[in-house]
């Protein structure tokens, strides 16, 4: 199978072209703009592959998506392309509604019409799959609130209520997707998944902030209290379900994809402080907890994720296999053992500083 794959230079886009060429015999065309969170350098150890193929394309570029569509002639869609940060969202939240709005509604058109005109036979083969994530569905009852509320998770069929400007443009693009497998036939599947961490990193996510400020003694910013929940998902994990459901998932379903692992900021920050303290620890200076700063919540902080994984577990039979701590260690390993690839990612216009408007020294999640 060919699979073109948009934002395959990212985070999550570029472990799933690493999966796909080290683990299949499929074949990649990686579709990115490479804005500032899309690094080459995340697929150097694939990048040779006779199966892989880079387009620096815009998805919402209509004209350039044809012309990938008609040179590369592909089986299969995996849409990762997508800006992803809350706090940038409520700094610049134009910048969200064009890439995961209008983007994805120019993609959408591009495959419906590429779809359209294949032969009857690999029309029927064909799959428009769209990565999602579970901010579209709000937030969830907090244990301090309920005592019952380790029994609410977000399911397929949860109501949508997007809380920030990122989580209403995944929203959007969900619901522009299914309108195209009703209306069109286009077909498609979602997926949903809990907060991805793991080695490639962009540093203004949570994981990596944490590890490299404490790496320069930074203060570690924790949002409010840092009691907000969120299901954790190593992104190894998440390359191998995507890819369960782009080859074994039913067109027109809907995945949530989780780790199984709901923890509060706060212990995430002291378990990442801990792993440091051990694996490099600090000899003339106050341990890594004591970085540890509280700084103003984010608006409109969603307070608890939590997803229900059992139909991706029952009908494609897939589960994680990281725990959170053997997940967490392989990351903190990896940015200790990868310096020179962040030490890049500083260089750039990106220097561990503050992100979004109601955001003190770098607060992130």
């Amino acid at each position: 199978m060919k699979i073109l794959v948009t934002g395959g230079a990212g985070f999550i886009g570029s472990a799933v072209v690493r999966h796909i060429i080290n683990n299949t015999e499929d074949s990649v065309i990686n579709v990115d703009k490479l804005t500032y969170a899309g690094n080459p350098e995340n697929l150097i150890e694939i990048s040779a592959s006779s199966r892989y193929a880079f387009e620096q394309v815009d998805i919402c570029d209509p004209a350039e998506l044809d012309r990938v569509f008609q040179q590369h002639q592909p089986d299969a869609v995996m849409h990762l392309a997508a800006e992803s940060h809350v706090d940038r969202s409520i700094d610049g939240p134009a910048a969200f509604i064009e890439t995961n709005v209008v983007g994805t509604y120019t993609l959408l058109e591009a495959a419906r019409k590429y779809w359209q005109a294949l032969s009857a036979e690999r029309k029927s083969e064909f799959r428009f799959h769209h990565i999602s994530t579970d901010e579209v569905y709000g937030d969830l009852p907090h244990s301090e609130e309920d005592a019952n509320a380790h029994q609410h998770l977000f399911t397929e069929t949860t109501a949508y209520a997007p809380s920030s400007p990122y989580s209403a443009s995944k929203a959007s693009s969900d619901h522009l997707v299914r309108a195209w497998r009703r209306t069109y036939g286009l077909p498609t599947l979602v997926t949903n998944c809990s907060n991805n961490y793991g080695p490639y990193h962009f540093p203004e996510k949570l994981v990596p902030h944490i590890i490299l400020n404490a790496l320069h003694g930074k203060p570690l910013p924790v949002y409010g209290k840092g009691d907000q929940i969120r299901d954790w998902l190593y992104v190894e994990d998440h390359a191998r379900a995507l890819y369960h459901v782009i080859t074994t998932g039913e067109v027109g379903e809907t995945y949530n994809i989780g780790g199984h692992n709901e923890k509060k900021n706060i212990e995430v920050v002291e378990m990442l402080c801990d792993i440091m303290q051990e694996l490099k620890p600090k000899s003339k200076s106050k341990p890594y907890r004591d970085l540890i700063t509280f700084v103003k919540d984010r608006p409109g902080h969603d307070r608890r994720y939590a997803i229900d994984a059992t139909k991706i577990d029952k009908e494609l039979g897939w589960k994680p296999e990281e725990t959170f701590e053997t997940g967490m260690r392989k990351t903190v390993e990896w940015y200790l053992n990868n310096e020179q690839w962040w030490q890049r990612v500083l260089n750039g216009e990106y220097q561990l500083t503050r992100l979004g408007e109601s955001s003190e020294k770098g607060a992130i999640v």
